[in-house]
């Protein structure tokens, strides 16, 4: 009977074409500790030589967090500015263990393949051995104010930016290292991704253990 029923409910599934994505929940991240701002500030800088060691799951909770997690859960507002509060910008990120999706809301991943595809990511040899790379896409649908294309890159790569200087802040603050990067071929890309024409990628950024 169990057997059955699994059964109906996979022709059920298949039929209406609505495959439910996996949901990887992270543990709640920690807002407290690391090194003081001007510290931080101090000692950003850029690193292009990792090692292969992976972040914890809980590392990878407080890095997602920081770079574009939700600090007024009421308003359901971000660790970054954006245009109007459109929040147009989706943070994917790809490991040894495939790709994936942040959910800020739910701090969850949401995943997109099993598939190791750190190469597409960039032209350099590290983005192949670091533990992830984040992937920072503007979302065409919810940049709704303006049409100007011109307006909404800039507006998607001014609130990138401030992700990204999130990220570095913090790798800092946790002794890791992290670049910046725009070598990388966007439609390759953006296919490993599985991304949709309404999905812009504005640049990635490497984090990992420093050699």
């Amino acid at each position: 009977m169990i057997k059955k029923i699994l059964f109906v409910l996979l022709v059920s599934i298949v039929g209406t074409g609505c495959f439910a994505q996996e949901t990887i929940p992270l543990p709640v991240p920690q807002k407290e500790g690391g090194k003081p701002l001007m510290t931080a500030l101090n000692d950003r800088h850029s690193s292009r030589n990792f090692t292969a060691k992976d972040l914890t799951d809980q590392q990878l909770s407080n890095l997602l967090w920081a770079a574009w997690g939700i600090n007024r859960t009421k308003e359901g507002k971000h660790t970054a500015p954006s245009s109007r509060n459109t929040q147009e910008m989706d943070v994917y990120i790809t490991t040894s263990r495939g790709a994936f999706r942040y959910d800020p809301m739910g701090n969850t991943l949401i995943h997109i393949t099993s598939d190791d595809v750190r190469s597409s990511t960039g032209a350099q040899d590290f983005v192949k051995v670091a533990a992830l790379n984040l992937v920072y896409v503007m979302d065409k649908k919810r940049a709704t104010f303006t049409k100007n294309e011109t307006d909404r890159m800039v507006a998607a790569s001014i609130c990138t930016g401030a992700i990204v200087q999130n990220v570095y802040l913090w790798c800092v603050s946790e002794d890791l290292g992290c670049v910046v990067r725009a070598m990388f071929d966007k439609d390759q890309l953006a296919k490993a991704l599985k991304l949709s024409e309404d999905q812009v990628i504005i640049v990635t950024q490497t984090v990992g253990y420093l050699q």
